[in-house]
């Protein structure tokens, strides 16, 4: 058996259903392993459930069910998320598995044989929430430091002796910089170290749940002494050959379980049973909602499955694609240092903003231009040097990221080339060099494609089935392999291109209306006296033809130069195309009755004139934020009005 790379995360209590807070920690995991997949290495990654707490019996019994059939129950809802937002885990472990059990006791023997453990008689406070002990002055206002109720214990029990492992474990710290990260969180367990480790209570007496101590059935193990052997006991341990997966490369928790649990008590164990530590420790920060930590408890949480089941219903995308947009908002805004903040009205930006107007519009255009400029196959021109020193760029970016677990950053790499490439293809705008059958055109379609399918490549372990779906639409294998990202071999001179579709259509946000204004009060006037035929007002003279109008009502209507970025036909209508348009920096909708006089593919691209400030209105159902303007020919076919030359974009027109 080869060596593995292991990724392991920290493991969920089941006591109810998750939420999107509670699958960051597995999500980071995903990203993590997918990515050294890629780069080639034999990844071994973890996930699992924690299910020996006494929290866990409590409420199980408050809904009147047995333990295990509840937790049988929570569990596999766990592993069925998990499952349906592609955590791609090679292990799903549960704490109340014979597997886990065994490893467990075969560690308490191994730390009582070598004298670490010991019996004594332990007074206390207990919080049942966090399943933690607390000494009297670490209590706020006769509560936990969570604010939690807590328990007074008296009870004889084992303790691990912890204090006599401070200096080791500091050491460890100090002289291995990138043991735990990030810095800030680094130096709060330095500052918690130093302020002296105490011996900690690993035993309670058996409530009738949890792991029974070797010898001792009386007594259980401590819920965070048993869950934390998890890691290892998914490897095998006490096996042979469990140390070809341990020890792990890295191990994601949440900021609330580092400090007092993996940054100190987990590496002591480990030391005190002689087994090597793993390399490094990554705490996130928590999901906030309204301000607040979503907690199951509170009921502020956020359902994953549920919101993207809401986003595929509301946008007609996939699962598995709405699932992708799930796992970008989390990727891409989540905290190390601090924490991050969940609104509704943020995950609808971000679904347009980087999914729609930039992925989605990088793929459709490059696709699009390929078929209308370059037959619909990869060029034989070569890549244009910016293009190439893009992809290194972003490629280079993004390792630097995940060598320091740094996910943000990795999906702002990757998504940084995709707006490098919107840029790109306005400034070398391959519509304008068609028109003078400029040679540079083919080196140019082949750049943007380039650009495109290292994309693909770059966003693969945050979004997996995006990735699969822009290598679907290129006809080509899925890009899997690291070093194949911006290749030769990566994209084919001569391939055959598949014909471009919208991945992520933009997702239609209903503005909240203006208050209404209330009527002005009418005055009172006295009656008018009846019409006589005298007294009968003349009719209006009939207006002319050409109505004149000052130039004050002239400049009262708004044209911009815009740029139409994406073209769809509305569902229903035979006249009718969305318009996915920019004016200036500013994306906007539109909908107009040129559908018969030009193909999306002729439309992509192109400077347009727009009237930027007509009221919004809505058209077959769809909202239409503008208005283009066109000519007609003898037939009544639209003819677009374009700047005969490239305009600066979002010029105004006079």
């Amino acid at each position: 058996m080869g060596q593995f790379t292991t990724v392991c995360t920290a493991i969920p209590y089941v006591n109810s259903v998750p939420h999107i807070g509670n699958i960051l920690t597995d999500l980071c995991g995903d990203v993590t392993a997918r990515y050294l997949r890629m780069r080639g290495d034999q990844v071994f990654f973890q996930v699992g459930t924690d299910e020996n707490g006494l929290k866990i019996k409590e409420s199980a019994e408050a809904q009147g069910r047995d333990p295990y059939e509840f937790v049988a129950e929570i569990a596999q809802r766990f592993r069925d998320i998990f499952d349906a937002t592609g955590i791609s885990y090679d292990d799903f472990i549960r704490t109340t598995e014979p597997r886990h059990v065994a490893a467990c006791q075969a560690l308490f023997r191994t730390l009582r044989d070598n004298g670490h453990i010991y019996l004594g008689t332990y007074e206390g406070w207990y919080d049942v929430s966090t399943e933690t002990f607390f000494r009297e002055e670490e209590l706020k206002d006769g509560k936990s430091p969570d604010g939690n109720e807590v328990r007074w214990v008296s009870e004889d029990n084992y303790f691990f002796r912890l204090s006599a492992f401070s200096d080791r474990v500091l050491a460890h710290i100090e002289s291995n910089p990138n043991f735990i990260r990030p810095e800030n969180r680094r130096n709060e367990v330095i500052s918690f170290i130093k302020q002296g480790l105490r011996d900690i209570c690993i035993t309670r007496k058996n409530p009738g749940w949890g792991i029974p101590v070797p010898d001792q059935p009386e007594l259980v193990i401590y819920v965070w002494f048993d869950a934390v052997i998890n890691y290892i006991a998914s490897t095998g341990y006490p096996n042979p050959g469990f140390e070809a997966k341990w020890p792990p490369a890295v191990q994601w928790v949440g900021k609330d379980i580092l400090t007092r649990f993996h940054a100190t008590l987990w590496p002591a164990m480990l030391m005190a049973a002689d087994l090597p530590i793993f390399d490094t420790v990554v705490a996130h920060g928590w999901v906030l909602l309204s301000g607040e930590k979503m907690s199951k408890s509170r009921g502020n949480v956020v359902r994953p499955l549920e919101l993207a089941d809401e986003l595929s219903s509301r946008t007609g995308i996939s699962q598995p694609i709405a699932v992708d947009a799930l796992r970008h908002f989390l990727t891409a805004t989540m905290a190390l240092e601090a924490d991050s903040s969940f609104s509704y009205e943020e995950f609808d930006f971000r679904y347009n903003a980087d999914l729609a107007n930039d992925i989605g519009n990088a793929l459709n255009r490059s696709l699009s231009m390929a078929h209308r400029f370059a037959e619909g196959i990869v060029p034989a021109s070569p890549v244009e040097a910016e293009a190439e020193e893009a992809v290194r760029g972003a490629k280079l970016e993004y390792e630097i990221a995940m060598a320091d677990y740094r996910i943000p950053a990795a999906s702002a790499a990757a998504f940084g080339l995709i707006r490098w490439l919107g840029k790109y293809t306005d400034s070398r705008a391959p519509w304008a060099l068609a028109k003078t059958n400029d040679p540079a055109l083919p080196g140019v379609i082949r750049s943007m494609l380039h650009a495109v399918r290292a994309a693909e490549g770059l966003v693969r372990p945050m979004l997996p089935s995006t990735a699969d779906a822009i290598a679907a639409q290129f006809g080509l294998p899925p890009l899997s392999e690291w070093d194949a990202i911006g290749s030769e071999e990566s994209l084919p001179v001569g391939h055959a291109l598949g014909q471009p579709q919208p991945i992520f259509p933009r997702l239609e946000i209903e503005k909240k209306a203006a208050p209404a204004k209330s009527a002005p009060k009418a005055e009172k006037t006295k009656p008018m006296p009846e019409a006589t035929p005298e007294t009968k007002p003349a009719p209006n003279p009939a207006p002319a033809a050409d109505e004149q109008i000052t130039i004050d009502d002239f400049l009262k209507v708004k044209l911009r130069v815009a740029r139409i970025v994406e073209a769809e036909p509305v569902e229903g209508a035979d006249k009718l195309y969305k318009l996915q348009i920019v004016v200036g920096e500013e994306p906007r909708q539109l909908v107009a009755g040129i559908r018969k006089s030009y193909t999306p593919e002729e439309l992509i691209g192109r400077q347009i004139v727009v009237v930027a400030n007509l009221k919004p209105a809505k058209l077959r159902g769809v909202e239409s934020q503008g208005m283009l303007l066109a000519a007609t020919d003898e037939t009544g076919a639209a003819i677009l009005l374009m700047p005969d030359r490239e305009a600066p974009e979002g010029a105004t027109v006079r």
